[in-house]
């Protein structure tokens, strides 16, 4: 049996071995010879234990080497036990050692906290849509406070080292079991884990830090946002406990419905209305778009729902680029209330085409109204 004073022989490791290459080998052998495994190995766990609590501290490792003493400046204890000789050990590592965990936590619990996220909704028109627009957007936050600037406690006053745990924010506790002595760690009561106390928190924030205020900003919407786009205003959400970094503000886009133009995507769709004599003979109409007006050119013999495209008047393309198309849509309108003069040259009209008395007949299914119509529409 390798002497209780060579903790390296005695975990099985190398002297140039890693702290990982040591928490392994400690982790195997603490498996095999726990004394609830095998109450036959309490020396033997006691000693890889008093090992491991060496070779794994960067100091103690240090003096150890130098000195090949386990008790050196540091003044801490040999191999007899889990934290030196009658000294209990902390269960909080031998878990962390078990199950893969750094053990208890260390230190105090900073009271400065990265703050939340928040999402509020934004109703756009279609033109701020398609071109992009600055808005201002009004949003309910928390905000650093203004009378502690985030210092949690009132002007003037200071926060308190902790007279319980001494700024660690942790207590110890000492309980027998049937590993003997142990020492378990938990937050301080006294300070909540933060290490410190406030004796006199700010009146304003209550020692949190922050408050709640009505925040207006600006901001820019871009070109081809849709509804359901979201935009990230990065560290304009809720400031933190303490005064913490502001999380993000996401704004949900709404596009409120247009009276004349359906959006689908890139593109928009319009209908327009064109006499029955101007889609026979074809002519040329004026109609307003989100670009101003623009000519539309209405070839002779156009038929009902019959689309005419522009090209490059739709939607902005929000990340590639460019813009989609607007389709219009042909209304052939019907004349009503047609005085003696007009109906006589229709029927004349009529007579000359031969449709003086046309009969009815079935249009193939791909090629009537409602089949353009539908092909109007489809994938718009």
């Amino acid at each position: 049996m390798p002497s209780p004073t060579d903790h390296y022989a005695a975990l099985g490791v190398p002297r140039d071995a890693s702290t990982e290459d040591v928490k392994k080998a400690y982790r195997k052998l603490a498996r095999q010879l726990h004394p609830d495994v095998n109450p036959d190995a309490g020396e033997k766990f006691k000693e890889v234990s008093a090992a491991y609590e060496v070779l794994s501290n960067p100091d103690k490792r240090r003096v150890y080497d130098a000195t090949g003493s386990s008790s050196g400046p540091g003044g801490f204890g040999g191999g007899a036990g889990f934290g030196g000789a009658g000294q209990p050990f902390d269960l909080g590592d031998l878990f962390g050692t078990f199950f893969g965990g750094g053990g208890a936590a260390r230190g105090p619990v900073p009271r400065q906290q990265p703050g939340q996220d928040a999402l509020i909704r934004l109703e756009v028109d279609l033109a701020d849509a398609v071109f992009g627009a600055e808005r201002e957007i009004t949003v309910d936050t928390a905000v650093v406070c203004p009378t502690c600037d985030g210092g949690c406690a009132q002007p003037g006053t200071q926060v308190r080292t902790c007279d319980v745990c001494h700024g660690q924010g942790q207590v110890q506790r000492a309980a027998r079991s049937l590993l003997g002595q142990v020492l378990t760690t938990s937050p301080c009561p006294a300070c909540g884990g933060y290490g410190t106390t406030i004796p006199s928190p700010c009146n304003e924030c209550a020692g949190d830090g922050r408050v709640r205020r009505r925040r207006t900003m600006t901001m820019r919407v871009p070109a081809g946002v849709d509804t359901g786009t979201r935009i990230q205003l990065s560290g304009k959400g809720e400031v933190g406990p303490g005064g913490g970094p502001a999380g993000d503000l996401y704004v949900e886009v709404v596009q409120r419905p247009h009276d004349l133009f359906t959006r689908r995507g890139e593109d928009l769709h319009a209908t327009l209305g064109v006499p029955m004599t101007a889609a026979a003979l074809g002519t040329v109409l004026e109609m307003e778009t989100l670009d101003g007006a623009r000519e539309v050119e209405v070839r002779p013999g156009t038929q009902p729902a019959e689309v005419i495209t522009l090209r490059g008047l739709g939607a902005s393309r929000l990340r590639s680029g460019g813009r989609g198309d607007l389709h219009v849509h042909v209304d052939v309108q019907v004349p009503k209330g047609l005085d003696e003069e007009q109906t006589e040259l229709l029927r004349q009209l009529a007579r000359l085409r031969g449709e003086e008395r046309p009969e009815g007949r079935l249009a193939p299914a791909s090629g009537g109204v409602f089949s353009r119509l539908k092909r109007g529409f489809a994938g718009r």
